[in-house]
Protein backbone atom coordinates (compact mmCIF):
# COMPACT_ATOMS: atom_id res chain seq x y z
CA UNK A 1 0.00 0.00 0.00
CA UNK A 2 1.69 3.11 -0.91
CA UNK A 3 1.41 6.40 0.84
CA UNK A 4 -0.61 8.93 -0.96
CA UNK A 5 1.67 11.81 -1.84
CA UNK A 6 0.17 15.53 -0.35
CA UNK A 7 -0.57 18.30 -2.10
CA UNK A 8 1.06 21.88 -0.38
CA UNK A 9 -1.77 24.08 0.31
CA UNK A 10 -2.17 26.99 -1.89
CA UNK A 11 0.66 29.71 -0.81
CA UNK A 12 -1.42 33.48 1.13
CA UNK A 13 -0.36 36.10 -1.86
CA UNK A 14 1.53 38.61 -1.64
CA UNK A 15 -0.54 40.94 -2.42
CA UNK A 16 -4.11 42.03 -1.45
CA UNK A 17 -6.75 40.39 -3.91
CA UNK A 18 -7.26 43.41 -5.38
CA UNK A 19 -3.87 44.09 -6.03
CA UNK A 20 -3.09 40.87 -7.20
CA UNK A 21 -2.77 40.68 -11.07
CA UNK A 22 -3.25 36.94 -10.93
CA UNK A 23 -7.20 37.50 -9.12
CA UNK A 24 -7.35 40.67 -11.40
CA UNK A 25 -7.75 38.12 -14.61
CA UNK A 26 -9.64 35.77 -13.06
CA UNK A 27 -12.28 38.80 -12.58
CA UNK A 28 -11.40 39.94 -15.68
CA UNK A 29 -12.40 36.21 -16.88
CA UNK A 30 -15.45 36.23 -14.93
CA UNK A 31 -16.56 39.16 -15.89
CA UNK A 32 -16.59 38.77 -19.77
CA UNK A 33 -18.47 35.69 -18.65
CA UNK A 34 -20.96 36.88 -17.15
CA UNK A 35 -21.81 39.68 -20.12
CA UNK A 36 -21.50 37.05 -22.38
CA UNK A 37 -24.62 35.31 -19.78
CA UNK A 38 -26.83 38.80 -20.59
CA UNK A 39 -25.88 38.62 -24.15
CA UNK A 40 -26.95 35.41 -24.76
CA UNK A 41 -29.64 35.26 -22.82
CA UNK A 42 -31.05 38.40 -24.76
CA UNK A 43 -30.35 37.03 -27.87
CA UNK A 44 -31.96 33.68 -27.12
CA UNK A 45 -35.36 36.18 -25.95
CA UNK A 46 -35.50 38.03 -28.66
CA UNK A 47 -35.02 34.96 -31.26
CA UNK A 48 -37.91 33.27 -29.11
CA UNK A 49 -40.16 36.50 -28.96
CA UNK A 50 -39.72 36.37 -32.88
CA UNK A 51 -40.23 32.79 -33.62
CA UNK A 52 -43.32 32.04 -31.38
CA UNK A 53 -46.35 33.38 -29.10
CA UNK A 54 -45.34 34.72 -25.97
CA UNK A 55 -45.91 31.49 -23.97
CA UNK A 56 -43.74 29.51 -26.54
CA UNK A 57 -41.06 32.30 -25.47
CA UNK A 58 -41.58 31.38 -22.23
CA UNK A 59 -40.73 28.12 -22.50
CA UNK A 60 -37.75 28.85 -24.39
CA UNK A 61 -36.72 30.61 -21.53
CA UNK A 62 -37.74 28.27 -18.64
CA UNK A 63 -36.44 24.80 -20.42
CA UNK A 64 -32.88 25.67 -19.83
CA UNK A 65 -33.61 26.36 -16.22
CA UNK A 66 -34.52 22.10 -16.21
CA UNK A 67 -31.40 20.65 -17.16
CA UNK A 68 -29.54 23.31 -14.80
CA UNK A 69 -32.02 21.74 -11.95
CA UNK A 70 -31.31 18.48 -12.13
CA UNK A 71 -27.73 18.36 -12.98
CA UNK A 72 -26.13 20.93 -10.78
CA UNK A 73 -25.57 17.91 -7.50
CA UNK A 74 -23.62 15.83 -10.75
CA UNK A 75 -21.64 18.72 -11.82
CA UNK A 76 -20.15 19.20 -8.16
CA UNK A 77 -18.89 15.76 -8.18
CA UNK A 78 -17.41 16.17 -11.84
CA UNK A 79 -15.58 19.74 -10.45
CA UNK A 80 -14.23 17.20 -7.24
CA UNK A 81 -13.05 14.35 -9.33
CA UNK A 82 -11.39 16.38 -12.36
CA UNK A 83 -10.62 19.04 -10.65
CA UNK A 84 -12.82 22.75 -10.94
CA UNK A 85 -9.48 24.10 -13.43
CA UNK A 86 -9.76 21.52 -16.21
CA UNK A 87 -13.84 22.15 -15.46
CA UNK A 88 -14.20 25.44 -15.85
CA UNK A 89 -12.15 26.18 -18.78
CA UNK A 90 -13.82 23.16 -20.75
CA UNK A 91 -16.99 24.29 -19.82
CA UNK A 92 -16.36 27.75 -20.27
CA UNK A 93 -14.75 26.82 -24.03
CA UNK A 94 -17.99 24.64 -25.18
CA UNK A 95 -20.38 27.57 -24.14
CA UNK A 96 -18.31 29.53 -26.75
CA UNK A 97 -18.53 26.33 -29.47
CA UNK A 98 -21.81 25.90 -29.18
CA UNK A 99 -23.21 29.45 -28.98
CA UNK A 100 -20.69 30.55 -32.35
CA UNK A 101 -22.09 27.16 -33.92
CA UNK A 102 -25.72 28.21 -33.09
CA UNK A 103 -25.35 31.98 -34.68
CA UNK A 104 -23.85 30.00 -37.87
CA UNK A 105 -26.69 27.52 -37.50
CA UNK A 106 -29.06 30.69 -37.60
CA UNK A 107 -27.37 32.17 -40.77
CA UNK A 108 -28.17 28.95 -42.48
CA UNK A 109 -31.67 27.49 -41.18
CA UNK A 110 -33.32 30.84 -39.61
CA UNK A 111 -34.56 30.54 -36.20
CA UNK A 112 -36.46 27.69 -35.40
CA UNK A 113 -38.88 27.46 -32.16
CA UNK A 114 -37.33 23.90 -31.70
CA UNK A 115 -33.53 24.57 -32.56
CA UNK A 116 -33.77 27.39 -29.89
CA UNK A 117 -35.07 24.59 -26.99
CA UNK A 118 -32.41 22.16 -27.73
CA UNK A 119 -29.70 25.07 -27.39
CA UNK A 120 -31.36 26.36 -24.16
CA UNK A 121 -31.47 22.53 -22.59
CA UNK A 122 -27.64 22.15 -23.54
CA UNK A 123 -26.59 25.62 -22.33
CA UNK A 124 -28.42 24.83 -19.17
CA UNK A 125 -26.97 21.28 -18.97
CA UNK A 126 -23.08 22.61 -19.49
CA UNK A 127 -23.97 25.71 -17.00
CA UNK A 128 -24.74 22.86 -14.67
CA UNK A 129 -21.31 21.48 -15.16
CA UNK A 130 -19.68 25.05 -14.93
CA UNK A 131 -21.29 26.88 -12.14
CA UNK A 132 -19.78 24.35 -9.51
CA UNK A 133 -16.44 24.65 -10.76
CA UNK A 134 -16.23 28.13 -10.77
CA UNK A 135 -17.60 28.75 -6.88
CA UNK A 136 -14.90 26.13 -5.84
CA UNK A 137 -12.02 28.24 -7.49
CA UNK A 138 -12.09 31.15 -5.57
CA UNK A 139 -9.45 29.21 -2.44
CA UNK A 140 -6.87 27.84 -5.27
CA UNK A 141 -6.51 31.75 -6.27
CA UNK A 142 -5.61 33.53 -3.51
CA UNK A 143 -5.03 33.11 0.40
CA UNK A 144 -7.88 32.28 2.95
CA UNK A 145 -7.61 35.73 4.33
CA UNK A 146 -8.80 36.88 1.15
CA UNK A 147 -11.89 35.29 0.47
CA UNK A 148 -14.04 37.89 1.54
CA UNK A 149 -12.63 39.98 -0.99
CA UNK A 150 -12.79 38.12 -3.96
CA UNK A 151 -16.68 37.95 -2.90
CA UNK A 152 -16.90 41.58 -2.80
CA UNK A 153 -15.53 41.69 -6.32
CA UNK A 154 -17.08 39.09 -7.53
CA UNK A 155 -20.27 41.10 -6.49
CA UNK A 156 -18.95 44.12 -8.16
CA UNK A 157 -18.53 42.45 -11.42
CA UNK A 158 -22.10 40.95 -11.19
CA UNK A 159 -23.02 44.83 -11.24
CA UNK A 160 -21.00 45.68 -14.57
CA UNK A 161 -22.45 42.36 -16.31
CA UNK A 162 -26.30 44.05 -15.41
CA UNK A 163 -24.98 47.81 -15.98
CA UNK A 164 -22.78 47.00 -19.86
CA UNK A 165 -24.39 43.11 -20.67
CA UNK A 166 -28.18 44.44 -22.05
CA UNK A 167 -27.07 47.84 -23.94
CA UNK A 168 -24.49 45.63 -25.52
CA UNK A 169 -26.91 43.05 -26.58
CA UNK A 170 -29.44 45.49 -27.51
CA UNK A 171 -26.62 47.40 -29.73
CA UNK A 172 -25.94 43.94 -30.98
CA UNK A 173 -29.57 42.65 -32.07
CA UNK A 174 -30.41 46.08 -33.53
CA UNK A 175 -27.29 46.28 -35.62
CA UNK A 176 -26.83 42.93 -36.94
CA UNK A 177 -30.18 40.77 -35.66
CA UNK A 178 -29.77 37.71 -33.49
CA UNK A 179 -27.18 35.77 -34.91
CA UNK A 180 -25.14 38.64 -34.80
CA UNK A 181 -26.20 38.57 -30.99
CA UNK A 182 -25.21 35.44 -30.75
CA UNK A 183 -21.86 35.62 -32.28
CA UNK A 184 -21.16 39.00 -29.74
CA UNK A 185 -21.76 36.20 -26.71
CA UNK A 186 -19.84 33.52 -28.62
CA UNK A 187 -16.78 35.65 -28.57
CA UNK A 188 -17.24 37.20 -25.05
CA UNK A 189 -17.03 33.38 -23.95
CA UNK A 190 -14.34 32.59 -25.45
CA UNK A 191 -12.42 35.93 -24.61
CA UNK A 192 -13.03 34.39 -20.58
CA UNK A 193 -11.76 31.19 -22.06
CA UNK A 194 -8.26 32.80 -22.52
CA UNK A 195 -8.09 34.42 -19.93
CA UNK A 196 -8.84 31.57 -17.38
CA UNK A 197 -6.00 29.52 -19.17
CA UNK A 198 -3.34 32.49 -18.02
CA UNK A 199 -4.79 32.57 -14.25
CA UNK A 200 -2.60 30.61 -12.22
CA UNK A 201 -4.91 28.16 -9.99
CA UNK A 202 -3.56 26.52 -6.95
CA UNK A 203 -4.27 22.74 -6.06
CA UNK A 204 -4.85 22.41 -2.43
CA UNK A 205 -4.69 19.38 -0.24
CA UNK A 206 -6.74 16.25 -1.18
CA UNK A 207 -7.63 17.81 -4.65
CA UNK A 208 -6.37 14.87 -7.15
CA UNK A 209 -6.23 12.05 -5.55
CA UNK A 210 -8.04 9.06 -7.20
CA UNK A 211 -11.23 7.63 -6.48
CA UNK A 212 -12.94 4.52 -7.75
CA UNK A 213 -16.38 5.51 -6.08
CA UNK A 214 -19.04 5.84 -8.41
CA UNK A 215 -20.72 9.07 -9.43
CA UNK A 216 -23.93 8.81 -6.67
CA UNK A 217 -21.38 7.82 -3.99
CA UNK A 218 -19.37 9.94 -4.41
CA UNK A 219 -22.45 12.85 -4.60
CA UNK A 220 -23.98 10.71 -1.13
CA UNK A 221 -20.42 11.37 0.58
CA UNK A 222 -20.69 14.96 -0.27
CA UNK A 223 -23.96 15.48 1.17
CA UNK A 224 -23.22 13.67 4.20
CA UNK A 225 -20.67 15.72 4.55
CA UNK A 226 -22.88 18.73 4.40
CA UNK A 227 -25.07 17.42 6.71
CA UNK A 228 -22.09 16.20 9.54
CA UNK A 229 -20.55 19.31 9.15
CA UNK A 230 -20.74 21.68 12.35
CA UNK A 231 -20.53 25.06 10.47
CA UNK A 232 -22.24 24.56 6.98
CA UNK A 233 -25.26 22.29 8.01
CA UNK A 234 -26.82 25.86 9.84
CA UNK A 235 -25.15 27.90 6.66
CA UNK A 236 -26.71 25.59 4.13
CA UNK A 237 -30.29 25.92 5.96
CA UNK A 238 -29.47 29.97 5.88
CA UNK A 239 -28.89 30.27 2.42
CA UNK A 240 -31.89 27.61 1.79
CA UNK A 241 -34.52 29.43 3.09
CA UNK A 242 -33.06 33.07 2.90
CA UNK A 243 -32.95 32.03 -0.43
CA UNK A 244 -36.34 31.23 -0.54
CA UNK A 245 -37.90 34.15 0.81
CA UNK A 246 -35.65 37.04 -0.90
CA UNK A 247 -36.15 35.64 -4.26
CA UNK A 248 -39.80 35.99 -5.21
CA UNK A 249 -40.38 39.33 -3.90
CA UNK A 250 -37.24 40.84 -5.21
CA UNK A 251 -38.03 39.40 -9.09
CA UNK A 252 -41.98 39.09 -10.29
CA UNK A 253 -42.73 40.86 -6.65
CA UNK A 254 -41.19 43.82 -7.41
CA UNK A 255 -42.92 44.14 -11.14
CA UNK A 256 -46.09 43.28 -9.80
CA UNK A 257 -46.23 45.70 -6.77
CA UNK A 258 -44.87 48.67 -9.23
CA UNK A 259 -48.00 47.82 -11.21
CA UNK A 260 -50.72 48.02 -8.09
CA UNK A 261 -49.23 50.98 -6.99
CA UNK A 262 -49.40 52.31 -10.44
CA UNK A 263 -45.89 53.58 -10.38
CA UNK A 264 -44.85 52.30 -13.95
CA UNK A 265 -41.57 50.90 -15.49
CA UNK A 266 -40.28 54.31 -14.51
CA UNK A 267 -40.51 53.59 -10.91
CA UNK A 268 -39.76 49.59 -10.93
CA UNK A 269 -36.67 51.36 -12.79
CA UNK A 270 -35.73 53.14 -9.77
CA UNK A 271 -36.34 50.56 -7.03
CA UNK A 272 -34.18 48.29 -9.24
CA UNK A 273 -31.32 50.85 -9.51
CA UNK A 274 -31.66 51.22 -6.26
CA UNK A 275 -31.39 47.92 -5.43
CA UNK A 276 -28.58 47.44 -7.76
CA UNK A 277 -26.20 50.62 -5.74
CA UNK A 278 -27.10 48.80 -2.34
CA UNK A 279 -25.64 45.45 -3.21
CA UNK A 280 -22.74 47.37 -5.47
CA UNK A 281 -21.82 49.23 -2.09
CA UNK A 282 -21.85 46.01 -0.08
CA UNK A 283 -19.00 44.81 -2.37
CA UNK A 284 -16.99 46.99 -2.60
CA UNK A 285 -17.32 48.07 0.99
CA UNK A 286 -15.73 44.13 1.07
CA UNK A 287 -13.34 44.22 -2.01
CA UNK A 288 -11.88 47.49 0.04
CA UNK A 289 -11.75 46.23 3.76
CA UNK A 290 -11.53 42.50 2.39
CA UNK A 291 -12.57 41.00 6.54
CA UNK A 292 -15.88 41.22 8.32
CA UNK A 293 -15.09 40.79 12.39
CA UNK A 294 -17.21 38.24 13.56
CA UNK A 295 -18.70 37.22 10.22
CA UNK A 296 -20.67 34.28 11.48
CA UNK A 297 -23.15 36.58 13.58
CA UNK A 298 -23.12 39.84 11.03
CA UNK A 299 -24.59 37.03 8.86
CA UNK A 300 -27.86 36.39 10.11
CA UNK A 301 -28.10 40.31 11.94
CA UNK A 302 -27.85 41.63 7.71
CA UNK A 303 -30.70 38.97 6.88
CA UNK A 304 -32.65 39.98 9.40
CA UNK A 305 -32.26 43.49 9.13
CA UNK A 306 -33.05 43.19 4.97
CA UNK A 307 -35.85 41.48 6.22
CA UNK A 308 -37.43 44.41 7.49
CA UNK A 309 -36.64 46.20 4.76
CA UNK A 310 -38.38 43.51 2.65
CA UNK A 311 -42.03 43.95 4.67
CA UNK A 312 -41.10 47.55 4.59
CA UNK A 313 -40.97 48.11 0.56
CA UNK A 314 -44.79 46.29 0.62
CA UNK A 315 -46.35 49.22 2.30
CA UNK A 316 -43.85 52.24 1.06
CA UNK A 317 -46.34 55.19 0.22
CA UNK A 318 -44.06 56.45 -3.20
CA UNK A 319 -41.46 55.45 -4.89
CA UNK A 320 -39.16 57.56 -3.06
CA UNK A 321 -39.40 55.89 0.06
CA UNK A 322 -39.45 51.97 -2.18
CA UNK A 323 -35.86 53.29 -3.64
CA UNK A 324 -34.89 53.55 -0.34
CA UNK A 325 -36.11 50.43 1.18
CA UNK A 326 -34.18 49.07 -2.06
CA UNK A 327 -30.83 50.66 -1.28
CA UNK A 328 -30.78 48.59 2.14
CA UNK A 329 -32.11 45.45 1.06
CA UNK A 330 -29.13 45.38 -1.91
CA UNK A 331 -27.18 46.64 1.00
CA UNK A 332 -27.73 44.08 3.30
CA UNK A 333 -28.70 41.26 1.28
CA UNK A 334 -25.01 41.64 -0.71
CA UNK A 335 -23.68 41.59 2.79
CA UNK A 336 -25.16 38.75 4.29
CA UNK A 337 -24.68 36.78 0.85
CA UNK A 338 -21.00 37.36 0.17
CA UNK A 339 -20.34 36.27 3.56
CA UNK A 340 -22.28 33.25 3.08
CA UNK A 341 -20.18 32.59 0.23
CA UNK A 342 -16.81 33.13 2.18
CA UNK A 343 -17.59 31.10 5.00
CA UNK A 344 -18.52 28.28 2.90
CA UNK A 345 -15.46 28.50 1.04
CA UNK A 346 -13.06 28.56 4.12
CA UNK A 347 -15.12 26.20 6.13
CA UNK A 348 -15.22 23.64 3.64
CA UNK A 349 -12.28 21.02 2.75
CA UNK A 350 -10.96 21.24 -0.69
CA UNK A 351 -12.08 17.98 -2.24
CA UNK A 352 -15.32 18.68 -1.59
CA UNK A 353 -15.80 21.87 -2.43
CA UNK A 354 -17.12 21.66 -5.66
CA UNK A 355 -20.23 19.32 -4.34
CA UNK A 356 -20.41 22.22 -1.43
CA UNK A 357 -20.64 24.70 -4.05
CA UNK A 358 -23.29 22.79 -6.05
CA UNK A 359 -25.52 22.06 -2.77
CA UNK A 360 -25.80 26.20 -2.77
CA UNK A 361 -26.39 26.53 -6.11
CA UNK A 362 -28.96 24.25 -6.52
CA UNK A 363 -31.05 26.10 -3.30
CA UNK A 364 -29.95 29.46 -4.91
CA UNK A 365 -30.78 28.98 -8.82
CA UNK A 366 -32.60 25.90 -8.86
CA UNK A 367 -34.98 25.58 -5.87
CA UNK A 368 -35.93 29.62 -5.15
CA UNK A 369 -36.81 30.27 -8.53
CA UNK A 370 -39.92 27.25 -8.61
CA UNK A 371 -41.60 30.26 -5.86
CA UNK A 372 -42.23 32.06 -8.73
CA UNK A 373 -45.52 31.25 -9.91
CA UNK A 374 -46.61 30.13 -6.35
CA UNK A 375 -45.86 34.30 -5.14
CA UNK A 376 -47.73 34.90 -8.86
CA UNK A 377 -50.62 33.43 -8.15
CA UNK A 378 -50.95 34.41 -4.05
CA UNK A 379 -49.96 38.28 -5.01
CA UNK A 380 -52.91 37.99 -7.35
CA UNK A 381 -55.13 36.39 -4.74
CA UNK A 382 -54.36 38.90 -1.97
CA UNK A 383 -52.35 41.53 -3.48
CA UNK A 384 -48.40 42.54 -2.20
CA UNK A 385 -48.65 43.38 1.35
CA UNK A 386 -49.54 39.75 2.43
CA UNK A 387 -47.29 38.08 0.41
CA UNK A 388 -44.13 40.38 0.82
CA UNK A 389 -44.50 39.92 4.64
CA UNK A 390 -44.87 35.93 4.24
CA UNK A 391 -41.63 36.43 2.40
CA UNK A 392 -40.23 38.65 4.85
CA UNK A 393 -41.13 35.94 7.48
CA UNK A 394 -39.54 32.94 5.81
CA UNK A 395 -36.25 35.52 5.49
CA UNK A 396 -36.38 35.95 8.93
CA UNK A 397 -36.83 31.98 9.80
CA UNK A 398 -33.59 32.06 7.83
CA UNK A 399 -32.35 34.55 10.34
CA UNK A 400 -32.95 32.98 13.28
CA UNK A 401 -31.78 29.82 12.52
CA UNK A 402 -28.05 31.11 11.67
CA UNK A 403 -29.10 32.89 15.00
CA UNK A 404 -29.54 29.75 16.80
CA UNK A 405 -26.22 27.86 15.42
CA UNK A 406 -23.52 28.63 17.89
CA UNK A 407 -20.95 27.34 15.89
CA UNK A 408 -22.56 29.93 12.52
CA UNK A 409 -22.54 32.55 15.55
CA UNK A 410 -18.75 32.20 16.44
CA UNK A 411 -17.53 31.75 12.65
CA UNK A 412 -14.96 33.90 12.09
CA UNK A 413 -12.82 34.48 8.72
CA UNK A 414 -9.52 34.33 8.50
CA UNK A 415 -7.15 37.48 8.96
Amino acid sequence: MTTPTLIPPAPAPARPAHRDGNVLRWLAAYTFSLVGDSVYYMALAWAAARSGSAGQAGLVLAVGAVPRALLMLGGGVIADRFGPRRVVIGSDALRSVIILGMAGALLVTGSHLWLLIVLALVFGAVDAVLLPALGALPPRITGPGELARVQGLKGLASRVANIGGAPIGGLAVALGGTAATFAVAGVLFAVSTALLVRVRIARLDGEGQKTKDRALRELSDGLRYIRGHRLLAPLMLVIAVGELGFAAPLNIGLALLAKERAWGASGMGWIVAAFGAGAGAASLLLSVRGRVPRAGLVLPLALLGGTTAIAGLAYAPSVVFAAVAGVVIGLLAGLSGALCGALMQTATEPAYLGRVTAVASLFTMGIAPLGYPLAGAAIGAWGTGPVFLASAGVCASGALIGLASRHLRRAELPS
